[in-house]
């Protein structure tokens, strides 16, 4: 896998060192260190660089040539979304963001700024307010790991193995979480129905004789991987409080200023991604996971990732913003905390407190309404062309898949015809369905514009099905004619 090299300025790569630290920890090579890295996604081969550039101007020519076969979505009328969602970005949230004191410190917050502190508690409060939850924490990488984080959760608390998969989950996202946890925890997952969780199902597999006092959580999205919005959240907490389990929420805060928030239909952990409040899609988007829980010790204790809250000071009767719980974390236990969380990503949720504050309730009421709105009126002009239908009849946020198959189309087809006129019709998640996503940014004109690309397609379609129809009846015809002949002269 490594080609054996000796850098100049780094002792480590010199053959006796290495041969010393692989002595020290017992292995005989590197190779032994990927043993659980399939070799089909090794690269198996030196990395694909250029030359040495003699100077700097060669080197930005070079990069801005590389960077320069991204499309962004903004170039392009796009129904992206999959996990990443392209929201307006209010200007002055880029403004603070920016900001040198902010864009250039270590995690977004030099651990001597207290003032920093004073933010993150502020994007805290926000989203505790917005989820109806009591702590919230300083955001972590991504929405991914911070489902995988609060199974894991989940898991220690009780004790026990098993995680109930109960909705449809971002194939993405799931692969991610079964890493992450795989070695403590297990996997089972019930179908849904009509693209919502089956807790008759769930039911029966928490009391089964396989999983009965094993069950750790109950996990569930919404909105989901298509993007059906889960109405059983509250059957599901019964179920998972009933067999000493805890119900948790994978879910994007972006639709609580109309949705009933998870915490108030008895969910216990709630979590998911920041990407939606104020951070741009980014050629993948900028992400940060966050952890809500109710005001319980047996739940906080369990949290790995920092706490901002006011704290005493060495001063009888001063406060400041300063980790709370501080000995609980990785940072103060190291290797004997639970779970090792590095590198907070802080600057994001100074974004996304900068654009809560800026929305302010209403603002996200008002959001969550024109999303709901515009994502049914794109799935009634879609559902009205002739072949294509919806995939389920749930209430859905933002995204949803239809099935093309009716229309003599394929999923693929649609997104290569329709990225040629300019248009990114949704991603592809079978090969007759396509996933659909439409936020504030896609207007009433945006989606009719795709429902007309769409419709001429399956016209087109119909009219070349209905040309070879033709010329086989005619064929038929023809060749009828001729037996009758044939016949005639016979006789």
């Amino acid at each position: 896998m490594t080609t054996p090299f000796v850098h100049p300025y780094i002792p480590n790569t010199a053959p006796a060192t290495k041969a010393a630290m692989l002595a020290a920890v017992g292995a005989e090579s590197i190779e032994e260190f990927y043993v659980d890295v399939p070799a089909e996604i090794r690269l198996g081969r030196a990395l694909d660089l250029p030359a040495p550039f003699p100077a700097e101007a060669d080197l930005t020519r070079h990069v801005e040539g590389l960077l320069g076969r991204n499309t962004p979505t903004t170039q392009r009328l796009s129904f992206l979304g999959a996990g990443t969602y392209n929201h307006y970005v209010p200007a002055v949230v880029d403004e603070v963001i920016n900001r040198s004191e902010f864009l250039t410190a270590y995690a977004g917050e030099p651990y001597e700024d207290h003032g920093r502190f004073q933010a993150l508690f502020q994007y805290q409060s926000l989203m505790a307010e917005l989820l109806n939850m009591d702590v919230v924490n300083v955001p972590t990488y991504d929405g991914f790991q911070a489902t995988a984080t609060a199974l894991s959760m989940a898991g220690r608390r009780s004790g026990r193995r098993g995680i109930i998969v109960a909705s449809d989950v971002l194939p993405d996202k799931l692969s991610r979480v079964r890493d992450f946890i795989s070695s403590n925890l297990e996997l089972h997952h019930v179908p849904t129905v009509d693209g919502l969780a089956d807790a008759a199902a769930v039911a029966a597999l928490v009391n089964s004789a396989a999983l009965a006092g094993d069950v750790a959580a109950i996990w569930v999205e919404t909105p989901s991987y298509r993007g059906a919005v889960e109405s059983g959240i509250r059957a599901l907490a019964d179920i998972a409080h009933a067999a000493g389990a805890v119900l948790v929420v994978g879910t994007d805060p972006v639709g609580y200023g109309v949705l009933t928030p998870p915490a108030d239909q008895g969910a216990d952990i709630v979590c998911g991604d920041i990407q939606s409040l104020g951070l741009h899609q980014w050629y993948g988007g900028a992400h940060a996971g966050f952890i809500a829980v109710h005001d319980d010790p047996s739940f906080i204790m369990e949290m790995p990732s920092r706490l901002f809250g006011l704290e005493s000071t060495t001063v009888p009767g001063e406060y400041g913003f300063g980790d709370v719980a501080w000995d609980r974390t990785s940072f103060a236990l190291r290797e004997d905390g639970k779970e090792w969380v590095g590198t907070a990503a802080a600057l994001w949720g100074i974004a996304a407190g900068v654009h809560l504050a800026l929305m302010g309730p209403q603002g996200m009421a008002e959001l969550g309404e024109t999303l709901l709105s515009r994502t049914r009126y794109a799935q009634q002009q879609l559902a009205a062309i002739a072949g294509i239908r919806l995939t389920d009849s749930a209430l859905h946020l933002r995204e949803f898949e239809i099935d093309v198959a009716g229309a003599g189309l394929g999923a693929q087809g649609i997104v290569d015809v329709l990225r040629s006129q300019g248009i990114e019709p949704g991603v592809v998640t079978g090969e007759s369905t396509l996933l659909v996503c439409v936020t504030e940014l896609s207007s009433q004109a945006d989606i009719d514009r795709l429902a007309e690309a769409i419709r001429a397609l399956t016209e087109t379609t119909t009219d070349t099905n209905t040309a070879v129809e033709n010329t086989a009846v005619q064929n038929t015809a023809v060749q009828n004619t001729a037996v009758q002949n044939t016949e005639e002269k016979s006789a």
